[in-house]
């Protein structure tokens, strides 16, 4: 969660220069773009542009020399290239730039590292125009659709993935839920949704992703590099934590790690060392990555034996539909509140005690899908803000429960 801008098609592809015209042109340019571009950052020295050839007349190399002058001309008037234009390359070393440089500084002196390991980390980072592509909005005018969501993940294949790997740390599972109340389902269903069990973890070096994020934020959306620049500081105080290289961890184009995708600020708040072998491993899929979840979910309010939620119909009358939609994944309301504004309930939630809201799921063209969320609900939106990743999350969890209730040989499972 990759789009590169496309190449000028052969249509508008401009007629080939002389070899040696173009290879004088070519350092020009590439003179011009590292001035431009990296400022402060170590550039590479330019190729001496080659002599023209013992048979060459004089004319004609200094017509060559005149139009690479009047190119070099050209582009000192233009305006300084921005890393996103399209006329930049496709990626840069950050090297000693000022602004790494001073980042460094502080996080050295804030979390107590040795500078020159920092900056030492740092000068290796790549900007990474696929990244910044990644992050940005979703285009306008795509309808939501939980029915389609909700197939992308309840699925043959990862139902098969999730059971094998159930199977294999079941007694982990079972640890978990004793310590943290949390149940196997929705640690299974977390690492389902988020990673496809360890089969889709990102392939971006975190700390390029995560350097582009602080440090060139791309245009067009709001700016979060404040929030990139801290996790790259949580990031690094990991890695000197683990006694690790920076460059040697990849992840999702946001700098999210391992088979549970954990930001590098929840890795050092919320992973655990499950095992106890010294090291938080979210990367083999065992026993840290599910305490690490279980622990994130305690951490922010998971009730033991709570329910998830209640399906719901919505009332008739719009404004009162309305007026509980905007309530959504916040539990605040009684379910008599609920039911005096219309809205209908199964039998099993009129007992409930318990607060709750009131989410509304879009299904494209079709009527929308609603649910009374309980304060568990809310705990599992904190994990990715989406109600309808929550119920992804909890359904995909639910299909997993009842296929692990099934014996063996009942099961009619795809491979995964």
């Amino acid at each position: 969660m990759i789009r590169l801008p496309a190449s000028c098609p052969p249509p508008c592809a401009p007629a080939r220069a002389p070899r040696r015209l173009r290879a004088a042109l070519a350092s020009v340019a590439v003179a011009l773009l590292a001035a431009s571009v990296f400022g402060a950052a170590a550039a590479p020295e330019p190729a001496s542009t080659p002599a023209p050839a013992a048979s060459a007349a004089p004319a004609s190399h200094a017509k060559a020399k005149a139009k690479a002058k009047g190119v070099a001309k050209k582009r000192s008037h233009a305006k300084a290239a921005a890393v996103r234009d399209d006329d930049s390359p496709d990626s840069f070393v950050y090297g000693r730039r000022d602004d790494v440089l001073a980042f460094a500084a502080e996080v050295a002196e804030e979390r107590g590292l040795d500078r020159a390991w920092v900056e030492q980390q740092l000068a290796g980072a790549r900007y990474q125009p696929a990244v910044a592509k990644a992050i940005m909005p979703a285009p306008a005018g795509i309808a939501k659709n939980w029915a389609a969501y909700r197939a992308s993940f309840i699925e043959p294949r990862r139902i098969a993935a999730g059971v094998q790997w159930w199977q294999a740390h079941a007694a982990t599972l079972d640890d978990a839920q004793q310590r943290y109340g949390v149940p196997p389902e929705l640690v299974a269903g977390i690492v389902g949704v988020e990673s496809f069990y360890g089969r889709m973890t990102g392939n971006f070096r975190v700390l390029d992703a995560l350097a582009t994020l602080a440090f060139d934020f791309p245009k067009g959306r709001s700016d979060r590099s404040a929030f990139y620049r801290s996790e790259l500081r949580a990031y690094l105080v990991w890695c000197a934590v683990e006694g690790r290289d920076a460059d040697t961890v990849r992840g999702s184009f946001a700098g999210a790690i391992g088979w549970p995708q954990f930001m590098p600020s929840s890795l050092l708040k919320y992973a655990v060392d499950y095992d106890h072998d010294g090291h938080v491993d979210l990367a083999g899929g065992g026993d840290d990555v599910i305490g690490s979840i279980a622990s994130y979910m305690a951490t922010h309010g998971w009730q033991r034996d709570l329910p998830i939620y209640f399906p719901a119909q919505p009332p008739d009358d719009p404004q009162a539909r309305a007026d509980l939609v905007a309530v959504d994944i916040v539990a605040r309301l009684d379910v008599a509140e609920l039911t005096a504004a219309g809205a209908r309930l199964p039998d099993a939630a009129r007992d409930f005690d318990g607060k709750v809201g009131f989410v509304e799921l879009q299904n494209g063209d079709a009527p929308p899908t609603y649910v009374a969320g309980t304060s568990n609900f809310y705990v599992v939106t904190r994990y990715n803000w989406s109600s309808y990743y929550a119920m992804a999350v909890v359904e995909l969890g639910a299909a997993l429960k009842r296929e692990m209730a099934l014996a063996p040989a009942a099961r009619t499972l795809a491979k995964p």
